[in-house]
């Protein structure tokens, strides 16, 4: 009899915040450069209670979560499922900590620019169009390589 293996997957957060300025929040991971907060989803923990305590840890601040805007899944070693939001600052000052560095609120227009990694910034770009329809990819890394896209309603 053989055994199947059961795939695990890590679920991620992930959430580009805006001010009453309608700038992006972004944050300086130590490793992979500026990014929006995001994060695992801890054991017992629903994706809303992540993604505020994700922000919060990164940035410091408090948000009014918004729509589910993107779903990616990575499909190579280790797979993950990243719910990415739309979210909009409330309160608090910006004070990184833990993984993150630096925090800062950037133009709209600018927010590409700043970005290196290739995953992130097409991650982020899909946020920045979005037109009310949810979009979900799925994808390899090494290299980075869109599987599949569509719209999910």
């Amino acid at each position: 009899m053989s055994t199947v293996k059961e795939p695990l997957h890590t679920l991620v957060v992930g959430c580009l915040v805006r001010n009453a300025n309608d700038e992006v929040l972004l944050i300086r991971h130590q490793k992979r450069g500026w990014e929006i907060p995001q994060g695992r989803v801890e054991e017992g923990e629903n994706l809303v209670e992540a993604l505020h305590r994700e922000v919060l840890e990164e940035a410091g601040i408090e948000i009014e979560k918004g729509q589910l805007a993107a779903v990616w899944s990575k499909v190579t070693v280790p797979p993950a499922l990243i719910f990415t939001f739309l979210g909009r600052y409330l309160s608090g000052e910006l004070l990184p900590t833990g993984d993150s560095a630096e925090a800062r609120w950037i133009a709209p227009h600018k927010v590409l620019e700043e970005v290196s990694n290739k995953v992130m910034k097409d991650r982020i770009e899909v946020l920045l169009n979005f037109n009310g329809t949810i979009n979900y990819r799925s994808y390899t890394l090494k290299p980075y390589q869109v599987l599949l896209e569509q719209g999910l309603n």
